[in-house]
């Protein structure tokens, strides 16, 4: 059925002032601004990574008082599913559920970088790796706007710690800004074009994000060409006129009357213009259409029959088995024989933790627990829950636990449910340790000396200490599995789903061995990004680090082979790609999943062209495949130059380095099944020669080094004495570039040219300069 356009919206230049500033700012707690009069409704906006939140007041923030909703897995668990069509479903969900209870936005995906894994939030995350983060979040944003809701990528950038989140400067150089802490948001952008960006609360290299005119503007719309709405996080805004110039269009939540009564003193004083309202107000009344449109056209209904919440259960039941992660299974202790007794041990399989702490907490329409789905598949099972949650309980923990270990004695398995607690995890604070409560691990001790054919099942939205996973057999990563995990946690125990997870994330022996440790949390409100690139695996693989379980890691009940790797680059230049195929065959007899991951590493510096340091190797494409027993499947990928770049501060553009790349296919980051290389051309841009450039500079350049003694031999120059110990060269240092001169001057590379004026008797005079200049000035002379 044709849908009938919508009446036009009046323009911006047609309101009053008045009316413009109002809709710049919320109405309240959850609601954009309406002009009533004008056609113009409001707007209302909703968390939702993992699942609609749908606060029941409309002007508090109504944490733990929503509206019923389906309460998916959480981030850190769908990320290790590494399965964008699985996020698209997931996407789709929420948008109905959305589109159901009236929301026009949706606040996620969450794509910060997992710098550290003390971050109170890394649960709404996905990733230490941007690709990846990025590809899973456009997945989820496109389905997301593809059933008539927008969605809202945050927090952008670089909010990537709860310690002083409000106010904390991140300081982050340029090159790791881009390759690392902007990429997964440029990905989204480019490729799903979300309807609006969330601007976080912290300072980027001393401005605000919510008045970062870099961000905001430079980069997010000038370079990636974003064209929809900026929000401010909720309460993120401190200058509302600064927060407009820079490109924020909306502050949230309604900030009685100060950021309107802000706006108009900047354009009394002349620091903001009309045309900068009129361009967010325009940006708004976008907005407002496109929700109008959208939901008409998806002719999804309102209210709590038009979503099939059993269906969507099922999905959230589904997407948890997808996303569990089996670190050990040795001897093949997993899958269970239904047919077996268990001793079920844990209070957290009775109580279970599905999601995190804070604004992304949902109100679940159902909620299964371990306790429940185990006791229904398995034939014998006895449950003791081992520890308490909480400080306030009247069990002696010596009881527990010897209860515990007797019910484990007894049993023909032991299944111990390990992970953080609620108050150990949360949005507002980070974590303080890696390490599990110490009542968990003197219980899995007790259980592990009764009986060592025990599994654990972690419950925890961040990574923690394994080292007591070595005398345990078979580990179940589950993350925070959302409202079905219980079932999903039995349908991955019995082998009625394979483990289809693989981390999204590094778990690391300690936590001094993290990438951030001496730089996290910062000091007097600034923390400094100095592992730069190095981050997440980045780190651990280029300094040869151990770790627990590496990223990308993750076992399946079959096994897979990998063969017939081919790698072909076409083209030349910035048009170069490099096309990657193999084949993988399901050699085991179960049918399983496997996510062939593709990693390249850089060109190795053979220290003569001081190249940028490179990691080690960085993921660059990945594919989840199901295989039946024998099923054999071919997979390709295609690399541009862009995806083989490094970022240059220098000409403010990716380059790629010429040279010869390690291409490597696996099932992590240290599993490495086939390995190859291509060669590239390279996109580096020769650097402008001038005066100021390095001795080393002008002797790489044949005609540029020639000028240069053909300069100091038209001064008089002799290459000896005054200048340090660089008059001592002889002709044997000559470097080719014109006797003992030459080598001289190699001895000085580093110094700029127009320094060496500065020393006592140097050749290298105020008309040398002035010649050398002329030369460059000059058609047909060295520039480069």
């Amino acid at each position: 059925m044709e849908i009938p356009p919508f009446p036009d919206l009046p323009r911006e230049e047609n309101l009053p002032r008045e009316e413009k500033l109002a809709l710049l700012s919320g109405a309240d707690m959850w609601r954009t601004a309406a002009v009533p009069g004008r056609g113009i409704r409001s707007l209302v906006l909703a968390d939702g990574p993992h699942g609609l939140r749908r606060p029941t007041e409309e002007s508090q923030p109504a944490l733990g008082e929503s509206a019923p909703a389906t309460c998916f897995p959480a981030e850190c668990a769908t990320a290790c599913s590494w399965d964008r069509s699985l996020l698209a479903e997931l996407g789709t969900a929420v948008a109905h559920e959305a589109c159901a209870q009236g929301v026009d936005v949706l606040l996620g995906p969450g794509l910060n970088i997992k710098r550290t894994p003390l971050c109170g939030r890394n649960f709404e995350y996905f990733s230490e790796d941007p690709l990846l983060a990025g590809e899973l979040g456009a997945a989820w944003t496109a389905a997301v706007q593809a059933a008539g809701v927008g969605a809202c990528p945050k927090h952008f950038a670089a909010n990537n710690q709860e310690a002083d989140r409000m106010r904390v400067d991140a300081v982050v150089d340029l090159r790791t800004l881009h390759e690392i802490y902007l990429q997964a948001f440029e990905i989204v952008v480019r490729k799903a074009q979300p309807w609006t960006v969330m601007a976080a609360y912290n300072s980027v290299n001393g401005l605000h994000a919510t008045e970062n005119p870099w961000l905001l503007d430079t980069v997010l719309r000038g370079t990636w060409g974003y064209d929809g709405v900026v929000v401010s996080d909720w309460g993120a805004v401190t200058d509302r006129a600064a927060a407009l110039a820079a490109g924020l269009d909306l502050e949230m939540p309604f900030s009685n009357g100060l950021g309107a009564r802000e706006l108009g003193a900047g354009l009394e004083a002349g620091t903001l213009t009309e045309e900068q309202v009129d361009t967010s107000v325009s940006r708004i009344l976008d907005l407002v259409h496109r929700a109008d449109n959208g939901s008409r056209s998806t002719g999804q209904g309102t209210g709590p029959d038009a979503v099939d919440l059993a269906a969507h259960h099922e999905l959230a039941r589904r997407a948890a088995a997808a996303s569990m992660v089996l670190l050990k299974n040795d001897g093949g202790i997993l899958p269970l024989d239904a047919g077996g007794s268990i001793a079920l041990v844990g209070e957290l399989a009775r109580r279970p933790r599905y999601q995190g702490s804070g604004s992304s907490q949902v109100n679940p329409v159902r909620l299964v627990s371990a306790l429940t789905a185990l006791q229904d598949a398995a034939a014998e099972l006895v449950f003791e829950p081992g520890y308490v949650l909480g400080a306030d309980s009247p069990c002696n923990p010596d009881d527990l636990l010897e209860t515990a270990a007797a019910a484990a004695a007894a049993a023909d398995t032991a299944v111990v449910f390990l992970g953080l607690p609620e108050e150990a995890e949360s949005e507002g604070r980070d974590r303080t340790t890696l390490d599990l409560p110490a009542a968990q691990l003197a219980l899995l001790a007790a259980v592990l000396d009764a009986n060592p054919r025990t599994v654990v099942v972690l419950c925890n939205g961040g990574v923690v200490e394994t080292g007591w996973a070595e005398a345990v057999p078979a580990v179940l990563e589950a993350w925070l599995p959302g409202q079905a995990g219980g079932s999903a946690v039995a349908d991955v125990l019995f082998g009625l789903a394979d483990p289809g997870g693989r981390l999204a994330e590094t778990m690391v022996h300690r936590l001094q061995d993290t990438p951030a440790f001496g730089n996290y949390p910062g000091e007097g409100g600034t923390v400094r990004y100095g592992e730069g690139l190095l981050v997440g695996y980045r780190w651990y693989d280029t300094r040869g680090l151990d770790v627990a379980f590496p990223f990308g890691h993750g076992l399946s009940y079959t096994t897979f082979a990998y063969r017939d790797l081919a790698v072909r680059s076409a083209g030349t230049g910035s048009g170069q790609v490099v096309r990657v195929g193999l084949t993988v065959t399901n050699t085991g007899r179960r049918t399983g999943t496997e996510v062939v991951q593709l990693y390249t590493g850089a060109p190795e510096d053979d220290g003569g062209q001081q190249r940028p340091l490179r990691p080690l190797r960085e993921l660059r494409g990945f594919e989840k495949l199901r295989l039946a027993p024998g099923e054999s499947r071919r997979v390709e990928f295609e690399l541009d130059v862009r995806a083989l770049s490094r970022f240059d501060p220098q000409s403010n553009a990716w380059v790629a380095d010429a040279g010869e790349y390690r291409v490597e296919v696996g099932a992590s980051s240290r599993d490495i099944r086939l390995a190859s290389a291509a060669v590239l051309d390279g996109t580096v841009p020769a650097r402008a020669l001038t005066t100021s450039s390095t001795i080393q500079e002008w002797l790489e350049n044949p005609e540029a080094a020639g000028a240069l003694v053909a300069a100091l031999s038209g001064a008089g120059g002799t290459g000896t004495g005054g200048a340090g110990e660089a008059g001592a060269a002889g002709p044997a240092d000559d470097g080719g570039t014109g006797g003992g001169l030459g080598g001289a001057l190699a001895l000085m590379g580093n110094l700029p040219l127009n320094r060496l004026a500065r020393f006592p008797g140097t050749p290298v005079t105020e008309e040398v300069l002035e010649t050398l200049e002329a030369g460059l000035r000059r058609p047909g002379g060295p520039s480069a």
